[in-house]
């Protein structure tokens, strides 16, 4: 697979007599421009309420397109796919609309196909759903400036969201829940909630996602070549066997930090891992200085942190209640005020680390506003140690 950013294909310019087109059927499409000056007119609104519309909008879009899906559940026959670029003042934006609750199935495509793939910059995917895939949910490859935001995948063939490609830049990647996700022909090898890997590229942050109940792991870095910030991300029960395959094959690190032969030096911050059938959080051979702040692993099978190569540096992170022990760290860690520390920072909470163990509320709905649900699972009641689990 070539890594190389390449040419995207240029939208062209909508003409300016195209003002308003009316509505096609009841709730079918329209299409809404500004008559004032062609960069103005590029700015259009096209609100689709049925599968071929979504297919005919999406391979139209130009810079300063806006898709907005109504409620309903859409079951495109082949990939939602494109390469077109926005711009920084004109986005490309395909979103709910208003509050309409909208799932993009991909139970109907052949096998193989991904259910979206976007390779064009400045793009914006927000309030959706993608499920049921035969291959990976959503993919973005060599995207520079793009916002996926609100968004849940899951149940598909491999990863729910992927990052991947080099010339990938200054992505935000928030409020994603995925789970479920698992690759059968691989035995769960392969299927993790979010994949960022086989690039490279500055920018690039995930904030607020849930990645859990995944074949293999919650988050994976493997080859990703340049610093990702990860904050306030939660990654639990990965890689149980919940498909009852005989051969299962599934890692379940909750965040897998690089491999590869990469050294890339990560920031890790206010983050929990917990139930995870392998690591919570875990270099995966990255040799990068990596700086893991304030996060928390809990009851997962092995190491609740594991740097044994790394020079990462550790600090005021709780780990308890790890089948596999606190952290294995190697000679080239630098800690300083974990929980497994003389220099420990003290909670409020008693006898306990934490002022609870019962995870029905961090599992529970989002806030309406997509962020993190409230909750007093793993706090442990001061801002010096572990994830604020919020």
């Amino acid at each position: 697979m070539s890594h190389s950013k390449g040419r995207h294909r240029r939208g062209r310019t909508l003409p300016v007599a195209l003002v308003t087109a009316t509505a096609v059927g009841a709730g079918g499409v329209y299409l809404v421009a500004s008559p004032h000056g062609a960069d103005a007119a590029e700015a259009t609104t096209v609100t689709v309420a049925t599968t071929a519309e979504l297919e005919k909008a999406f391979a139209a879009v130009r810079p300063g397109t806006t898709i907005q899906l109504r409620a309903g559940t859409y079951h495109p026959t082949k990939s939602l796919k494109s390469q077109t670029d926005g711009t920084p003042e004109r986005r490309i934006t395909v979103t709910a609309h208003g509050t309409h609750k909208v799932v993009i199935d991909g139970s109907k495509l052949p096998s193989g196909q991904w259910l979206a793939a976007i390779a064009g910059d400045h793009w914006t995917l927000s309030n959706l759903t993608f499920r049921n895939s035969p291959a990976h949910g959503v993919v973005v490859t060599s995207s520079v400036g793009g916002v996926f935001r609100n968004l849940t995948t899951h149940g598909n063939g491999d990863s729910g969201f992927t990052l991947r490609g080099h010339g990938t830049v200054n992505n935000l990647i928030e409020n994603l829940d995925s789970w479920n996700n698992y690759d059968a022909a691989n035995h769960g090898q392969n299927a993790d909630g979010l994949a960022i890997k086989f690039g490279s590229g500055e920018g690039n942050r995930v904030v607020g996602a849930r990645l859990y109940h995944n074949a293999d792991d919650g988050l994976d870095l493997w080859k990703w070549e340049s610093p990702i910030r990860i904050e306030r991300s939660w990654a639990y029960g990965n890689g149980v066997n919940r498909w009852k395959d005989p051969a299962f094959e599934g890692n379940g690190n909750g965040f897998k930090l690089g491999g590869g032969g990469v050294h890339t030096a990560h920031i890790v911050t206010d983050n929990a891992a917990w139930k995870n059938t392998k690591h919570g959080f875990t270099e995966n051979s990255n040799q990068g200085a990596m700086r893991v702040h304030r996060n928390t692993a809990y009851n997962n099978a092995q190491s609740g942190f594991y740097f044994a190569t790394s020079p990462a540096r550790l600090s005021r992170n709780l780990s308890f209640a790890n089948a596999g022990g606190t952290a294995k760290l190697g000679s080239r860690a630098v800690v300083a005020a974990n929980s497994w520390g003389p220099d420990a920072p003290p909670t409020d909470n008693g006898s306990s680390p934490v002022r609870s163990v019962d995870a029905r509320t961090a599992e529970g709905p989002r806030k309406p506003d997509g962020s993190l649900p409230t909750s007093d699972y793993l706090r442990t009641g001061t801002a010096l140690l572990g994830a604020p689990m919020n």
